[in-house]
């Protein structure tokens, strides 16, 4: 079995930062590209930050320049950098691995999600 934890969610402020931390667990061979994604309420979930194996990243258009994404394929793990927090960032951010290659196939795997609630 595979997991994805996330870690480092919680309440900031505008203008704040925090960094979001998704630790991949289990009987894993590789992992393709690794991304986050958010949904706020009421609305649908949607991509925030993706990043290959090779370090080839792409982000939304509404967090270009705010946010940062980077992994450590030695611990498997994605890291989400967010600066200058705003208001329309409050969403729940889940972590996933649409790609990830164990002894019997491969497997899309999504974390549980972590709260982010920008509010002053």
């Amino acid at each position: 079995q595979v997991q994805l934890v996330e870690s480092g969610g919680g309440l900031v402020q505008p203008g704040g930062s925090l960094r979001l931390s998704c630790a991949a667990s289990g009987s894993i061979l590789s992992i393709d590209a690794m991304g986050w994604y958010r949904q706020a309420p009421g609305k649908q979930r949607e991509l925030v930050a993706a990043i290959t194996s090779g370090g080839t990243t792409n982000y939304a258009d509404s967090v270009k320049g705010r946010f940062t994404i980077s992994r450590d394929n030695a611990k498997n793990t994605v890291y989400l950098q967010m600066n200058s927090l705003k208001p329309e960032d409050t969403a729940v951010y889940y972590c996933n691995a649409p790609y990830v290659r164990v002894v019997f196939g491969n497997l899309e795997v999504w974390g549980q999600g972590t709260l982010v609630t920008v509010s002053s």
